[in-house]
C-alpha cells in the first residue's frame, strides 16, 4: 500500500502508517519526509497514482489539507480512482460501488479518530462488481474508443 502526504498531512500520514503496518500490509512510504517545510501535493499524488496504475499497489492513501486536490491529480491517471471521504459511509460507497483504490483525506478537516474509522471502513470493503462494473467500464472508456 502506497501513502504520501503533502506538509498539511504529515501527522496523520505518520499515524496511517504504523495503523496500516500494524494490519499487515506492506507500506511504501512516498512522502514527504518529516523534516520537509513545504510540499507540492502534485508531487506526491503522481508518485501514489502511478505505483497503482503500474500494479506496484493495490491501494493508496493521500492526505493533504482537505484531501481534494490530491484527488483531483490521481484521478488524471487512467485506472486510478481517488476517492475524497469525509465519512465511512463514503468510504464503504466509493469502494464498494466504485472500486476506489486511492483514499484521500484531509488532516485539517479529519481529526486522527474519525481518519482511521474511515480508513478501516475503506481497507475492510470489498467491490461489488456487477452493476457497478458496468459504470466503472463507461468512466474507463472499455465500451468504446472515445474519450470522455
Amino acid at each position: 500500500m502506497a501513502v504520501g502526504c503533502d506538509h498539511a498531512g504529515r501527522d496523520h500520514k505518520e499515524l496511517f502508517m504504523q495503523h496500516i503496518e500494524a494490519m499487515g500490509y506492506k507500506v511504501l512510504d512516498m512522502g514527504v519526509a518529516p523534516d520537509v517545510e513545504r510540499a507540492n501535493y502534485p508531487e506526491v499524488a503522481i508518485k501514489v497514482a502511478r505505483l497503482i496504475q503500474a500494479g506496484e499497489a493495490k491501494f493508496g492513501i493521500l492526505i493533504c489539507g482537505t484531501g481534494v486536490g490530491m484527488a483531483m491529480v490521481a484521478n488524471r491517471f487512467r485506472g486510478v480512482r481517488a476517492a475524497n471521504c469525509p465519512t465511512e459511509l463514503v468510504a464503504v460507497m466509493a469502494r464498494g460501488h466504485n472500486d476506489a483504490n486511492i483514499l484521500t483525506l484531509g488532516q485539517r478537516t479529519i481529526g486522527p479518530r474519525l481518519a482511521l474509522s474511515i480508513l478501516d471502513a475503506f481497507l475492510s470493503t470489498n467491490f461489488e462488481g456487477g452493476r457497478h462494473q458496468e459504470r466503472i467500464n463507461l468512466f474507463e472508456g472499455i465500451y468504446g474508443t472515445e474519450k470522455l
